[in-house]
């Protein structure tokens, strides 16, 4: 299967919700029908993969919120 880029890398800072901050960078990409985001540090080190929702696939406003999500609630809990 050939992995199709939807939206190349994009650096973002985040505010966490205990304080402090990350910077990070993602990537949106397509799999088959499968749509993922993919998140690592500035540097390059994975942080984590995540399957969008069909809902939220091709919605460029999303990408951020779940940046955010995944960051604060998955990673660092």
């Amino acid at each position: 299967m050939s992995k199709q880029v939807i939206q190349d890398w994009i650096s973002s800072e985040v505010h966490l919700s205990y304080g402090g901050r990350r910077d990070v960078k993602y990537t949106i990409f397509k799999e088959g029908d499968k749509v993922f985001q993919e998140i690592a540090d500035v540097d390059g080190t994975p942080v984590h993969t995540l399957e969008l929702p069909d809902g939220l696939a091709l919605e460029k406003s999303s990408y951020e919120v779940m940046l955010r999500y995944v960051l604060a609630d998955v990673v660092n809990s």
